[in-house]
């Protein structure tokens, strides 16, 4: 279903909500970027509403926070089903690119700046200090974002999407305050090893700083990576980190023998 604000994608009838994904876009992108992500989650039963990109005034990176947080909170409101109040949970905040970014700078602060709390973080290609890429022409965007091709025409198709942003710098305030703050939730970091705006030192820093972090590292990803030419597997991650937050972050399924 989609509103003016959001765009939310809802499990099959009958189920019961397993809990809740709110989807912050990055760079460019628009809600429809995500609708093949929302749908796989749906298909498991999680309620997911992707809202619109974050507006991040570097002039005024606090306030900027702050309101950023505040329209988490108001998003995550009333997504329980059959009209009841709050939000079911677990309650997971995943990002992409700048929303990533985003997500680690509001809840590292100490203050949390006004953010729903939620029980976890799901951060996916977050670009670094030292990584670029050239991105002049439109091929060029597309080569450095996905290699999947249903991706790539639908972002080519999407009106809505804003092309050459990847060119964007992104802010170093933000940028420190998202490597560098005590995110103290569950975290699941996915990265392409082939995202050339990924900083592979800053991720493996930040997974070993963060208490509760995660690093799963694609292979042959590109910096659109819950998008990707490995999408399934990828919202597969995700969804056994989802149900792994019901059992303390114990893995439900251990190999205890292998031959490959």
């Amino acid at each position: 279903m989609t509103t003016t604000e959001y765009t939310d994608h809802h499990g099959p009838e009958g189920l019961l909500v397993r809990g809740t994904v709110v989807v912050v876009p990055g760079r460019g992108e628009s809600r429809a970027t995500y609708e093949r992500f929302g749908r796989r989650l749906a298909a498991d039963a999680y309620l997911v509403r992707v809202v619109d990109p974050p507006a991040l005034d570097a002039a005024d990176l606090p306030g900027a926070l702050d309101r950023f947080g505040a329209a988490l909170a108001a998003a995550a409101e009333g997504t329980a089903p059959d009209g009841a109040d709050g939000v079911v949970r677990p309650l997971v905040l995943a990002g992409a690119d700048l929303g990533a970014l985003a997500i680690a700078a509001l809840l590292g602060r100490p203050e949390g700046g006004g953010a729903p709390r939620p029980d976890a973080v799901v951060l996916a290609g977050l670009p670094g200090r030292t990584a670029t890429t050239a991105t002049a022409t439109w091929e060029e965007e597309l080569d450095a974002r996905t290699s999947c091709p249903t991706h790539r025409a639908r972002l080519t198709d999407d009106t809505r999407f804003r092309r050459g942003t990847l060119a964007d710098a992104v802010d170093e305030t933000l940028l420190t305050a998202a490597y560098d703050g005590e995110l103290a939730v569950p975290a699941l970091l996915l990265a392409g090893d082939a995202d050339p705006l990924a900083d592979r030192d800053a991720l493996d820093r930040a997974a070993k700083n963060w208490p509760r972090a995660r690093l799963a590292v694609v292979r042959g990803g590109h910096h659109d990576i819950l998008n990707d030419l490995q999408h399934r597997s990828v919202a597969a991650e995700v969804v056994t980190f989802l149900e792994t937050l019901r059992t303390g972050l114990v893995p439900v399924l251990t190999v205890e023998s292998s031959a490959w």
